[in-house]
């Protein structure tokens, strides 16, 4: 009997049940594909939990605190981070459920997650522009509106709600969700490709990327515009995350562990840093030569310029190499905040965009000064993590209730437990 290992690294039979019972229907049509699903790897959740933080910080217009932040100090940021996570957390989650019950039920569960992000989506916005429109009238400020890409729906919200509704009509710092649900939407043939042939899977990935580019394929944005993470480009990064997940990682292994690998993306990571420095350094601008910088700008993120995925993939060789699975500070309970956060990615991302625009608004209508920007990130931050620890102690308290334990969660723009 082909086996596989569980969340917590023992073997249990493909179905998934108790020994004895009887094995998961899987449909007659569908061939028997074993592919190395790895066990849950602390490493996702921490860096996706992060990555949250990197991204409430990085909303925050004018915050002395997001120098902390990746983007400053390099091409690529935490969106980056976050959409590979996402993609080798939906392969690992949903690949494993498509091996043991077949692609029309692990389809369904994950069109099934697509539509609950949307759902989370609209609740989102809904509560989101209240808030901007609740603080333009109180405080009788329409740069709030504007700022925040909500006017449109104050002069003409009968439209735009549709148009929300369409997903092309989004307020500043809601882009990530829509981009996810498409990506969730287009991902059961994807999976499918890959548990068959990943390479495949992969150099299809690659050739729409680069005909997106050579074409300009996007989808249009309401009133005007077109999407700011063009999902025809970032499918690239979700795609080689699941292709991570399901075996592409341990093939990369003897890359990775290469010093000569290490030393190549530490050069780029250095390279970016000081191309990043000439931007902060105007004077310092003549050090770029004049055919690199024709060469290299824009660095499109609308696109995911190459310059910001190979960014992306020397932080993550950089990473891998000195932060291993069996690193002992992933039980420490110092990072237990990151860690719990970023197994309820979900709901703590859809918090961080309303505390964002709540800090924005103290800044502007209170006190601008670094102390406030200082204790409404801290404290938004902190927020963060009561509420996903408050999820996490909830989804306990009631697997104890029902009699039935649960595994940990695996992080959960994906959907489900592992």
């Amino acid at each position: 009997m082909r086996v596989q290992a569980d969340d917590t690294g023992s073997d249990v039979p493909a179905g998934g049940g108790q020994p004895g019972a009887k094995p998961a229907a899987r449909e007659p049509s569908s061939p028997v594909v074993t592919v190395p699903l790895p066990d849950r790897d602390l490493r996702l959740d921490l860096f996706r939990g992060i990555a949250l933080w990197l991204i409430f910080l990085d909303h925050i217009p004018t915050n002395i605190v997001s120098w902390l932040t990746i983007r400053n100090y390099g091409f690529s940021d935490a969106t980056e981070i976050f959409i590979f996570i996402s993609g080798y957390t939906a392969a690992f989650v949903c690949g494993r459920a498509m091996l043991e019950r077949g692609f029309v039920v692990s389809a369904a569960r994950i069109l099934k997650r697509a539509w609950q992000i949307y759902v989370a989506h609209i609740f989102l916005f809904v509560i989101y522009v209240a808030e901007i429109a609740y603080v333009t009238a109180s405080f009788e400020n329409p740069l709030f509106a504007e700022e925040m890409n909500a006017l449109d729906f104050l002069k003409t919200p009968d439209v735009t709600i549709i148009q929300a509704l369409l997903l092309k009509f989004k307020p500043a710092n809601m882009d990530v969700l829509p981009l996810y649900i498409v990506l969730l939407l287009l991902f059961p043939p994807i999976l499918w490709t890959l548990l068959r042939s990943a390479t495949a899977a992969l150099a299809i990935s690659v050739l729409i990327y680069a005909l997106t580019w050579e074409f300009g394929w996007n989808i249009p944005s309401y009133p005007s515009g077109h999407w700011w993470f063009n999902p025809f480009a970032w499918q690239l990064l979700f795609v080689f995350g699941a292709w991570c997940a399901l075996g592409g990682a341990t093939r990369l292994t003897g890359v990775l562990r290469s010093r000569i690998t290490l030393w190549i993306a530490i050069s780029y990571l250095l390279f970016a840093g000081a191309i990043i420095l000439t931007w902060y350094f105007p004077r310092s601008a003549f050090l770029v030569p004049r055919w690199l910088s024709e060469w290299m700008y824009p660095i499109d993120k609308v696109n995911l310029d190459v310059l910001r995925f190979a960014h992306f993939l020397a932080l993550a060789a950089v990473t891998v190499h000195f932060v291993p699975r069996t690193w002992p500070a992933l039980k420490s309970p110092w990072l237990k905040p990151a860690i719990v956060c970023g197994q309820h990615s979900l709901e703590v991302f859809c918090l961080g965009v309303f505390l964002a625009f709540a800090a924005h608004f103290m800044m502007v209508e209170i006190y601008s000064g670094v102390l406030m920007q200082v204790a409404v990130s801290l404290a938004g931050i902190l927020i963060m993590i009561a509420t996903a620890s408050l999820i996490s102690w909830y989804k306990k308290i009631e697997g104890r209730g029902s009699g039935t334990p649960k595994r940990s969660p695996d992080a959960d723009l994906a959907g489900g437990e592992a």
